[in-house]
């Protein structure tokens, strides 16, 4: 077969049925043999939509997302969305189309080192050389894009290669299967540690999905009773009905949770890799704690915070071989104290639509198996903070490269990976415009993707900071030209409304919910609402800004 069939073959033989793409010039051949194949094709309206709708095909399910590109800008339209599965550790495999071999170093048309470009933000990069590595590459690719810590993969194949004449000989990938083992010595010394906790909290990141491993999770917490904080990626992963969920921490989380952090003893860390935005000031994140870090990524045990005891496994095999304590009734009465003391309010003054309550009436109405993708900025803040989520698949956001433009595309990705369940995109009036040209896979598709846009004129999360650090000085956040999007949702067939008062809220969200196809609910917010709590710059976690104070 040729090299281009090739590539088909082995994806179908992978289990990928759907790939998303862009096609032109140099992935032509590829192109040629999808046509008609078993694996079916999205065309989406920008290679950064492909790449999107891949990431919210992998997060929404676990599988490996596809996505294609010819040379050149095609190749490096992709390159944002391989940054943001990077930082998020998604299964991604990204085929480029590249100039023929003979003509590569030559600056030929749409040639461009996509390889060089991607090894920042790639877990592995290939280029394709010669025809008998072919068969061999795009297999270790799907396999590196899956094992071990999750992450994208590019594959760059010049078009020479995908016309020519190739051998096929399966890779048997079980001889590169080496799984961390755990420590019996570090296995002892965290038990250890768990016993002598008097103030234990389990800080929850996003290696939970990557593992699959909710249910060890919530086995674990059960038994303990200890109390769970949760990093952006992770919500969902701590089952709402646990009556020590604190949710979110970090710069936008929960009183309760941040406190709790920066007063415990002992912080187990499961999955997680102490992100700034998670942190706040380093040196002052949970410093009375000692830390048992469970992990399958090794680079990331230590790397910015000493532990104590260290699991270096996959979380299926470590959480259930830690031996957990209940903790102690002075210190689960501390910590619901606080839920109390701190919850979310929702008593709003006025006749405009408040955000935060909309959102959680909003959730209340969703199915429990409902996907919601959002973008970046203060309504991705407002979701985190205000929806419940019953595993991490069902809460798509970029976490790690914070990037707008992400929510329309990788909800599309998530519908067409899970038809059955109703998938919405949160976004905001600025970033809907990063990818908006993404309406029109929806229209092409019949795709009942539901989009709620948080509309307040401005670049919200950007205002913000220019309110409370730059002095008042508004440069460049005024979004007060925007278009009328419940017109222009209309030009690609989709149905919507505009809202601007509280009292339409409760129909505005039975109309979105109950729609048969796509939909679209545009709601007017206050243009000066701020996301709060708000941990400044350089702050600990426990001097948040809050919206009294502020």
């Amino acid at each position: 077969m040729t090299g281009a069939q090739l590539v088909v073959e082995l994806l179908s033989r992978q289990g990928v049925k759907e790939v998303f793409g862009y096609p032109g010039g140099a992935i032509m051949p590829i192109y040629d043999a999808l046509y008609g194949a078993p694996v079916k094709h999205y065309l989406t309206r920008h290679e950064q939509g492909a790449g999107f709708a891949a990431v919210g095909y992998a997060r929404s399910t676990g599988k490996l997302g596809v996505c294609l590109a010819t040379s050149g800008p095609g190749a490096t339209n992709l390159i944002t969305a391989l940054a943001d599965a990077m930082m998020d550790s998604v299964p991604l495999l990204a085929i480029t189309g590249q100039v023929p071999t003979a003509a590569i170093g030559s600056d030929a048309f749409q040639e461009v080192d996509v390889l060089g470009m991607s090894l920042s933000c790639t877990k592995h990069s290939y280029m394709v050389e010669h025809v008998d590595e072919l068969a061999q590459v795009l297999q270790e690719a799907m396999h590196v894009a899956q094992s071990g810590r999750p992450g994208p993969v590019l594959v760059d194949i010049p078009k020479d290669i995908q016309m020519a004449q190739v051998p096929f000989h399966p890779w048997l990938a079980e001889e590169f299967d080496e799984q961390p083992i755990v420590c019996e010595t570090q296995l002892a010394r965290a038990n250890e540690l768990l016993a002598q906790a008097q103030r234990p909290v389990a800080y929850v990141g996003g290696g939970v999905q990557s593992a699959d491993a909710q249910s060890e999770l919530m086995a674990f917490l059960n038994a303990s009773k200890m109390p769970a904080v949760s990093t952006l990626k992770a919500l969902g992963s701590v089952l709402p009905s646990y009556e020590y969920d604190l949710g979110m921490l970090g710069m936008h989380g929960g009183q309760a949770a941040n406190l709790a952090v920066q007063q415990c003893d002992l912080l187990v860390c499961i999955g997680a890799r102490f992100d700034d935005r998670v942190t706040g000031n380093l040196a002052k994140f949970a410093a009375k704690a000692k830390v048992i870090h469970l992990d399958i990524d090794r680079a990331e045990i230590g790397k910015r915070k000493p532990v104590a005891a260290m699991l270096h496994a996959d979380l299926k095999a470590s959480l259930p071989a830690l031996k957990p304590v209940l903790s102690s009734e002075a210190w689960q009465q501390h910590v619901q104290d606080m839920m109390k003391t701190h919850a979310w309010r929702y008593d709003f003054p006025g006749e405009e639509v408040y955000a935060p309550k909309l959102l959680s009436q909003l959730s209340q109405q969703l199915p429990d198996n409902a996907v919601v993708c959002c973008d970046v900025g203060q309504h991705q803040m407002w979701v985190a903070q205000h929806m419940k989520f019953t595993h991490p698949s069902n809460h798509l956001s970029s976490g790690g490269a914070g990037t707008m433009g992400f929510g329309l595309p990788a909800a599309i990705g998530a519908q067409i990976a899970r038809p059955d369940n109703l998938v919405l995109t949160v976004s905001g009036d600025g970033s809907i415009m990063m990818n908006i040209q993404e309406l029109a896979t929806i229209r092409r598709n019949n795709l009942p993707v539901k989009i709620l846009i948080l509309d307040n004129q401005r670049l919200g999360m950007v205002r913000q900071w220019q309110q409370l650090f730059f002095e008042g000085r508004y440069s460049e956040t005024n979004l007060s030209d925007n278009p009328d999007f419940v017109q222009l949702a209309a030009v690609f067939g989709i149905p919507g409304q505009t809202i601007t008062r509280g009292d339409e809220v409760a129909q505005a969200i039975d109309a979105l919910v109950s729609s048969q196809g796509p939909y679209l609910l545009h709601v007017c917010i206050d243009d000066k609402a701020n996301v709060w709590p708000l941990v400044p710059p350089g702050a600990a976690n426990d001097e948040m800004m809050t919206e009294n104070a502020k």
